[in-house]
């Protein structure tokens, strides 16, 4: 299909870092950007790729998951990354930018180049016959997200998200929790950390007196519908027995190493509590806290969630969230190459895709924009190496189950894992950087000259 314009939808991180590398590639956008005639909730200015949280890009370092993907990301010539590298402030190992001149920087960049056209204006539904890459962020405006909806057909996409923290599996004491399922039903698809009586109340009173995150006034007001996915810590200052009779019910849940769940149930050895893990990737190196949805946090997440059995020394690469966050079912949805299953001459990026942070919302420009612009010009999208930090990201998103899925940041956890063992954590992510390093330019190679525009 090839097309002399692309429309992309949302000015923020993604569809800054999308319409960029559409025009690098010579084909005109048009990016629409509805602040400031429609303002949202989150927002302060009318600048592209305003950074409404905090300042900062996550770790620099590329032996660390964040800084692993800032550095695929210059190699790849990331306008973000690049102006961010420009406007960078001391922030210790963080990339930290001053935030104002940052978007200002991009805004100006972005209206004075030839083949970007900006409007500013609300796009309400979705161009069916032009090539789009939609990138309107965790708070799409009601109309568009409807059109959405229609267009994807589910009745029902996460306006509020309530999720669950996940653990790298490596970090899971095994000598504790046990793989069972309950009543030894169907294949064993959960670890359970088991509680006695004294470790439960325990845990139930810290949960219970644990600090908790305030919610934006928006956000109080989205919350008030998910009586049905209360927060844990809710439930913990409910009663003492009230999450045994939730989440964490032991009925049913016994550790084969200690013999036949029949005969332990019928001596009465089964837990006084249990905490269910269940897989999150196909590779089982990542498990998410079954019913854990909370709005602790995050330093209190990690104190509290520490004193269940056998993740005392659990490695969190997503902590619990509870906060105003519309994203879509990209497992059911999207190709690994950000492209619509339904319709591939419609990608999206960002947060709508079910990513977090601010580099991986990058990433996801990059990537649809890409995309986007080789759809254009009549050639093959492209999915990055899965041993890549984007291309893990991205067949996360697309491969993980639907049924259960939540947003993801970048994180060692969904890269496959490396040929050798190695035990050492920070030895482990320095090899995973290096193979990265190493795919990517292999990668590269392979499709030039067809990435001529790529540093």
């Amino acid at each position: 299909m090839i097309q002399d314009r692309v429309i992309v939808i949302g000015g923020g991180l993604a569809g800054t870092e999308a319409a960029w590398q559409i025009a690098q590639a010579g084909v005109a956008v048009t990016l629409y950007e509805m602040r400031p005639i429609r303002t949202s909730p989150a927002h302060h200015t009318e600048e592209l790729a305003e950074l409404v949280c905090s300042n900062s890009f996550g770790a620099n370092n590329s032996d660390r998951a964040a800084g692993l993907l800032h550095e695929e990301l210059r190699r790849l010539g990331s306008r973000i990354i690049a102006t961010a590298d420009y406007h960078s402030v001391p922030a210790g190992g963080a990339l930290a930018v001053d935030r104002g001149v940052f978007s200002s920087d991009l805004t100006r960049t972005l209206a004075s180049h030839p083949l970007i056209e900006l409007k500013r204006g609300e796009i309400t539904e979705i161009p069916q016959d032009s090539i789009v890459v939609l990138a309107t962020g965790p708070l799409t405006s009601p109309q568009l997200t409807e059109d959405l909806q229609k267009f994807t057909g589910m009745e029902y996409m996460s306006f509020f998200d309530a999720a669950s923290p996940i653990i790298v599996g490596e970090s899971i004491d095994r000598e504790v929790a046990f793989l069972a399922s309950r009543y030894d039903k169907g294949e064993a698809a959960y670890l359970n950390c088991p509680m006695n009586k004294e470790q439960y109340l325990n845990f139930q009173q810290e949960l219970s007196k644990a600090e908790q995150a305030e919610l934006k006034d928006f956000e109080r007001e989205t919350a008030k519908f998910f009586e049905g996915c209360l927060p844990i810590e809710e439930l913990a200052q409910r009663g003492e027995d009230t999450m045994r009779y939730g989440p964490l019910k032991p009925v049913g849940l016994f550790d084969s190493r200690l013999g036949d769940f029949r005969a332990l149930e019928n001596k009465g050895k089964r837990p006084y509590a249990v905490v269910q893990l269940r897989q999150e990737d196909k590779a089982g190196q990542l498990w998410n806290m079954v019913g854990f949805q909370t709005n602790l946090r995050w330093g209190e997440q990690k104190r509290v969630f520490k004193l269940i059995p056998g993740l005392e020394n659990a490695e969190f690469v997503r902590m619990g969230v509870m906060h105003r966050n519309t994203f879509i079912n990209s497992p059911q949805l999207l190709e690994p190459t950000l492209q619509f299953k339904s319709k591939k001459t419609i990608l999206a990026a960002g947060q709508l895709v079910g990513t977090e942070g601010y580099t991986a919302a990058a990433a996801g420009g990059w990537l649809a924009g890409t995309n986007a612009a080789r759809l254009a010009l009549g050639q093959k999208p492209l999915s990055m190496p899965e041993t890549t930090m984007m291309g893990a990201l991205f067949d996360f998103i697309s491969s993980a189950s639907p049924k259960h899925f939540q947003p993801m940041p970048p994180n060692f956890g969904i890269i496959p894992p490396l040929p050798t063992k190695v035990k050492n954590k920070r030895e482990r992510y320095g090899q995973y950087r290096d193979r990265s390093f190493a795919d990517l330019a292999t990668w590269k190679q392979s499709l030039q000259p067809e990435l001529a525009t790529i540093n």
